[in-house]
C-alpha cells in the first residue's frame, strides 16, 4: 500500500500512529530546568490535537548547557517526576513522548527571545549569566561571550552528563531520544570546520570533528533501551562556503546508522550569524531526501511545511519517513486533523470524544 502522511511508522517497538511530529521548540518558561504547567499545556494539547510524535524543547544536560536561565533540563532527578506527569498524559492521548537533549555550548547563557531586543543578548552574571564553553575560543558572534575551549577531561564530563540525562530520560517516560547535535549548539560546533580549530583529537580532520558526536551517541546509546528509537538532529548544511556540506551530512548519517541511530532528523544552519540561505517551503526536505537515499538511513523533514498536502506529498515520493512541524504547530496545535482533512484521510481523525461535537 501507499505509504502517506497519515500511514503508522514504526521503529523497534514504538509505533507512530501518523508521520506527523511536534519538532522540540523552547519555550523559554523553566525554573531550574523543571518543566511546570505552561509546558504540561503546552505539550499536551498538540497530543490532544492528533500529531503521532510530540518531543520536548531542547532539555540541558548541565546547567550550563542551558541556551536561557529558563530552558528545560535533564540534569538533576527533581526533573524526572516532573517530566513524567507530562509524558503520561501525552501516552493518554495516543502520542508519543519524546525528549531532546542538548548542551548549548558557545550559544549558552543568553536572554529568552522577546527580551532580547531591550535586554541585548548575553546575560550577564548579575543577571543569572554563566561562563559558557565551547571545542574553540570563538565566540558565535560580538553579541555572545567567549567561551572557554574545553579541555579532554571537560569534554568526558560533558559526555557523562549526557550518559546521566538519558537514564534520567527513560525514568521520565519518554519513548523516543533525539540528541542535539545541531543549530550551531555544541555538538556541531564540534564538527563544523567554522567554529572548530583544534589540533588535538577533537578538531582537524572530518575524523576528528565527528568524535565528539560519535562518541556521545556510543554513551548513550548504551543506556537507552534496544526496543526504543534513538535519533538525533543535525544541521545539514553550514550554509557557508568553507563550512559543513551535505556531502559531510551523508557521511556522517552513514556512520551514525552504524552506530545504532534509527532516524536523522534533518535542519540547517545556525552555526553563523548571518548564513545565505535561500528560504522558502520545504527549503529543508531535500537535505532529509538525499540522507534517506544516500546514507540508508530513515530520515524527519522540517522546515516552513505548513500544509497538509504539502507534508503527505514529501511522504508519499519517499523524501522523508516523518514530518516535524515547528511554528505551524505554534499557530495551530490541531493541524494534523486539519491535514486529515485536507488530504482526504478523515478515515485518521483521531478526535478526543471530548472534542468530536466539534468535527
Amino acid at each position: 500500500m501507499m505509504v502517506h502522511l497519515f500511514s503508522p511508522f514504526t521503529i523497534k517497538d514504538i509505533t507512530l500512529r501518523n508521520r506527523i511530529g511536534v519538532a522540540p521548540m523552547c519555550q523559554y518558561s523553566a525554573e531550574d530546568g523543571t518543566p511546570n504547567d505552561w509546558h504540561m499545556v503546552h505539550l499536551g494539547s498538540r497530543a490532544v490535537g492528533g500529531a503521532g510524535l510530540i518531543i520536548a524543547e531542547a532539555s540541558a544536560v548541565v546547567p550550563e548547557g542551558r541556551i536561557s536561565p529558563e530552558d528545560l533540563g535533564m540534569y538533576k532527578d527533581e526533573h524526572v517526576q516532573a517530566f513524567k506527569r507530562i509524558n503520561q498524559f501525552i501516552k493518554e492521548q495516543g502520542s508519543v513522548p519524546g525528549i531532546q537533549l542538548a548542551h548549548a555550548g558557545r550559544k549558552a547563557s543568553t536572554y529568552a527571545p522577546w527580551k532580547q531586543p531591550d535586554l541585548g543578548v548575553n546575560v550577564p552574571d548579575e543577571d543569572g549569566g554563566w561562563n559558557i564553553v565551547g571545542p574553540s575560543a570563538l565566540g558565535f558572534s560580538e553579541a555572545f561571550r567567549t567561551p572557554k575551549e574545553l579541555t579532554v577531561g571537560e569534554i568526558k564530563e560533558i559526555q557523562e552528563a549526557f550518559r546521566q540525562a538519558t537514564i534520567r530520560s527513560l525514568d521520565a517516560g519518554f519513548e523516543w531520544m533525539e540528541f542535539h547535535a545541531a543549530h550551531g549548539y555544541l555538538a556541531h560546533s564540534f564538527y563544523s570546520p567554522l567554529s572548530n580549530t583544534r589540533t588535538d583529537e577533537y578538531g582537524g580532520s572530518f575524523e576528528n570533528r565527528i568524535r565528539f558526536v560519535i562518541e556521545t551517541v556510543r554513551i548513550m546509546r548504551k543506556e537507552w533501551p534496544e526496543n526504543l528509537p534513538f535519533t538525533i538532529r543535525i544541521s545539514s548544511t553550514d550554509w557557508q562556503e568553507g563550512g559543513w556540506t551535505i556531502e559531510d551530512s551523508i557521511e556522517l548519517s552513514k556512520r551514525l546508522k552504524n552506530e545504532g541511530v534509527d532516524l536523522v532528523d534533518c535542519s540547517s544552519g545556525g552555526n553563523t550569524p548571518n548564513p545565505s540561505i535561500d528560504v522558502g517551503p520545504g527549503y529543508q526536505v531535500e537535505f532529509a531526501e538525499r540522507i534517506r537515499r544516500e546514507a540508508g538511513v530513515a530520515t524527519a523533514a522540517v522546515g516552513l511545511i505548513t500544509e497538509g498536502m504539502q507534508a503527505d506529498d514529501h511522504v508519499r515520493n519517499g523524501r522523508a519517513d516523518i514530518i516535524l512541524l515547528a511554528r505551524e504547530m505554534l499557530r495551530d496545535p490541531y493541524w494534523p486533523l486539519r491535514a486529515a482533512q485536507a488530504t482526504h484521510q478523515t478515515d485518521h481523525l483521531t478526535i478526543p470524544p471530548q472534542y468530536e461535537r466539534g468535527w
